[in-house]
């Protein structure tokens, strides 16, 4: 027998919430909460929060969860505080204390050492992280007590600044690339300084390209449900960073059958792009039809389907 559909639920929106995540549940507590309360039970996010942090958090409703790829990657914004002196566990001040150390470091020092996070390439992903080691959460294997293995991973770092040195207590300001550790940056900083530190608060202000001023906390959400479907943004509004393209019936139901359509090489003209070049496309109706990137197709560029957006579910 064939597999059966899941009925969609007459409730579920496709779009896209950008929630204010207060610090203290995770990500998936506030996620959940969403889903039974609100009744979204297709539900998804662009990229996690630590429980001990604040701030936007993209939750991709019904049709949207397919958008996680290309929106789960862009750069990261956040501002946060540390203290020196500590190495805990965790790295964040909620772990427990290894060791404790005296700080002798100058403004300066703790400056400069902020500023250094710049020249960084790579960094060890934390012990208590969601990172997986032969199918298993690295986190998990921390709390069972058995040894984790080290990974390395690369980040690019794009703007840093101190925002209030006063040591032992700092304040930063940082936009990195999507999977950043902030964790680790701090835990790195301390191990060069020869005193450890441990992050104290962190809020994301940015997850590109929304920002926190757009967000909707999330004790506000669930107390009010009948904004919810004003405060939620339309599928065909969820990139607005890509280019958009709204195409003929014939030029529709091509893309429908698959194929791929030519890029034009005039700016501001249907289709227009380059190589490399990311856009949504849509209906005659305007309603989203599919994701596609510019690519060579026989030596001439055309507009690959990364993924169709016109099933519903």
């Amino acid at each position: 027998m064939g597999r059966r559909s899941k009925k969609r639920s007459p409730f579920q929106l496709d779009g896209l919430l950008i929630l204010n995540k207060p610090s203290g549940p995770t990500s998936t507590d506030c996620l959940n909460d969403i889903k039974h309360r609100l009744k979204q039970f297709k539900i998804g996010h662009g990229g996690t929060l630590d429980p001990m942090a604040e701030g936007v958090l993209l939750v991709l409703l019904g049709q949207a969860t397919k958008l996680a790829p290309y929106l789960s990657g862009g750069t990261k914004t956040y501002s946060g505080t540390f203290r020196l002196g500590i190495t805990t566990d965790t790295l964040d001040i909620q772990g427990e204390i290894l060791k404790e150390s005296p700080v002798e470091a100058t403004s300066a020092d703790v400056e400069r050492e902020i500023l250094y996070w710049k020249e960084l390439t790579e960094q060890e992903v934390p012990a208590y992280s969601a990172a997986k080691h032969e199918g298993k959460p690295l986190y998990a294997l921390a709390r069972e007590g058995l040894e984790t293995p080290v990974k390395m991973k690369p980040i690019v770092i794009s703007h840093v600044k101190a925002l209030d040195v006063n040591p032992p207590e700092a304040a930063f300001r940082v936009s990195c690339s999507a999977g950043t550790y902030i964790r680790s940056l701090v835990h790195s900083l301390g191990t060069r300084m020869g005193c450890g530190a441990a992050l104290t608060s962190l809020v994301r202000e940015a997850s590109e390209p929304f920002r926190l001023d757009q967000a909707f906390d999330l004790e506000d959400v669930l107390e009010h449900p009948e904004l919810f479907p004003e405060r939620v943004i339309p599928l065909a509004d969820t990139l607005p960073h890509w280019p958009r393209y709204r195409l003929t019936e014939p030029l529709a139901g091509l893309v429908m059958n698959g194929s791929w359509l030519p890029v034009t090489d005039q700016p501001g003209t249907m289709l227009a792009g380059v190589l490399g070049d990311r856009a949504m496309l849509l209906g005659p109706d305007g309603s989203p039809l599919a994701l596609v990137e510019a690519k060579l197709q026989d030596d001439k560029p055309r507009w690959a389907i990364l993924r169709g957006l016109w099933n519903r579910d």
